[in-house]
């Protein structure tokens, strides 16, 4: 770790030059210096963060944890969440140009010679003693309607997926910057000492636009801050099983040996490369006992199985992959990214989204509701969403209410619940039309800083100087949206 690790949380507490936190824990001795170490970190250990950058949190946390739905692809708002009649009253018409005023297309849409309002063919009710607004598709998400606060009016940049992707994961449209699970791990490091802080799941055998690993990499920050991605079937991490013919307790002498030449290494100055190995390899060798029994979802009873649906018995589906998210907050992983493909539908929206709800709603719905039933929603963060929006329009040709919709950066829904977020609320409005953001819009970056504050963190004070500047997951913007926040 380096020097300006260790002080950028600003807590006034700096080691002599060359000194590791390794080094200096090693020779302060883990009893009554540990016991003092604390009350220098600070003397509210509710505020202790002492095994990330952060030597004390910048305020009260509401969440512990993070568990990202992400919906790849883009889902259709106003065939879930933003219910607009008028697009049903006008549904073959033109897009009017006092609604578009000229912004940008795709490439895909920016051709047609018509872009024909396109209402959506599913029914929508208000649901919940909130009476937020969603359509049939989603039976099981209208249920925990007054855990979830849906913000309609998040908008983005990018117009495409890659660029969009990897901007809601890591702050920028530009590949190479930290994912926001690498951020936190930086920040906060692991609350688990078996298990990794940050864990990433696909759902299997799915198309769609590819989701490259860079998507949860750690940038320029040290690598053990990457997300570690976990994989149905025999290996659920791979390359963390001894090789053929060496038992764990020779993987121990090993690494143990590994460990003294590394130690002899740092005998001649910091070294954050080095650091980053130990730490790796020390994690690995635990890694082994604790994940088989984390990953062994054969322990978990029948209702539960009931309630996110028949497919959590098959791993790698989105609802097994929920199931497991809840296993790994339960065992202190910091942050749990699932993604789901295939929401990109420029053509079929109608029988493809409803395939898409078909495979997500219940899991969503019943995680939540598992978490709060074990205690665990008050404090952990659950966000459901893509990384854009469709338009209101047909792309292509409108064929009766058989249609695909573009793109749509300008507005579209995200749902979060638990973490001190407020339930049972819709935040931010579109106009009639849902192509424009009418109030309380909610920027990337905005939600990013909101993930941030829930978990303790100023989102503009936890930054790591790259090439000569501070960077930070925010970039140079973002506000905590504080309406959403209980």
């Amino acid at each position: 770790m380096t020097k300006h690790e260790i002080t950028s949380g600003g807590t006034g507490f700096e080691p002599s030059v060359g000194m590791t936190r390794r080094r200096f824990l090693n020779q302060f001795g883990m009893g009554m210096g540990g016991i003092a170490l604390t009350q220098m970190l600070g003397s509210d250990t509710t505020l202790a963060a002492p095994h990330g950058t952060l030597q004390q949190l910048h305020h009260a946390p509401r969440a512990k944890r993070v568990i990202f739905l992400f919906q790849s692809g883009g889902p259709s708002q106003m065939d879930l969440f933003d219910y607009k009649p008028i697009l049903n009253e006008k549904h073959g018409t033109e897009l009017p140009e006092e609604v578009r005023m000229g912004q940008r297309l795709t490439a895909m849409s920016g051709n047609q010679a018509s872009l024909p309002l396109a209402g959506s063919p599913f029914k929508f009710a208000q649901r919940g003693k909130s009476g937020i607004w969603m359509s049939d598709l989603l039976p099981k998400t209208a249920e925990i309607a007054d855990e979830i606060c849906v913000v309609k009016s998040m908008h983005t940049e990018a117009i495409n997926h890659g660029p969009a992707v990897t901007f809601v994961q890591t702050g920028s449209q530009f590949p190479g910057r930290p994912s926001v699970g690498g951020w936190l791990s930086y920040g906060l490091g692991n609350e688990s000492d078996d298990l990794p802080a940050f864990v990433v799941m696909v759902t299997k055998d799915k198309g769609g636009q590819p989701l490259v690993s860079r998507l949860w990499g750690s940038g320029f920050l040290p690598s053990k801050h990457q997300g570690v991605r976990f994989r149905s079937g025999k290996d659920p991490v791979l390359y963390l099983s001894n090789p053929s013919g060496l038992d764990r307790a020779s993987r121990e002498r090993m690494l143990g040996a590994l460990n003294a030449l590394h130690q002899l290494q740092l005998a001649g100055g910091s070294d954050p490369q080095i650091e980053t190995r130990i730490a790796q390899h020390e994690l690995a060798f635990r890694m082994q006992a604790s994940i088989p029994e984390a990953t062994d979802l054969s322990s978990e009873p029948e209702h539960v199985f009931k309630a996110y649906g028949e497919d959590a018995r098959t791993p790698g589906t989105f609802a097994a992959n929920c199931l497991q998210a809840r296993r790994l907050a339960e065992r202190g992983v910091r942050f749990i990214q699932l993604y789901h493909p295939g929401w990109d539908q420029h053509g079929g929206l109608p029988a493809g989204i409803k395939r898409q709800c078909q495979e997500t709603d219940q899991a969503s719905a019943a995680l939540v509701q598992d978490l709060k039933q074990r205690g665990l929603l008050d404090d952990t963060l659950v966000i459901w969403g893509g990384e854009f929006g469709r338009t209101n329009y047909c792309q292509g040709k409108l064929a009766g209410h058989n249609f695909g919709r573009d793109h749509h950066p300008r507005c579209y829904t995200m749902w979060m619940a638990g973490g001190g977020i407020r339930g049972g609320m819709s935040y931010g409005e579109t106009d009639p039309y849902g192509y424009n953001i009418a109030a309380n819009a909610v920027h990337i970056h905005d939600l990013q800083a909101t993930i941030l504050h829930q978990l303790g963190i100023d989102h503009e004070r936890l930054t790591f100087k790259y090439q000569g500047r501070h960077f930070r997951l925010t970039d140079v913007h973002g506000e905590v949206v504080r309406d959403i926040i209980s």
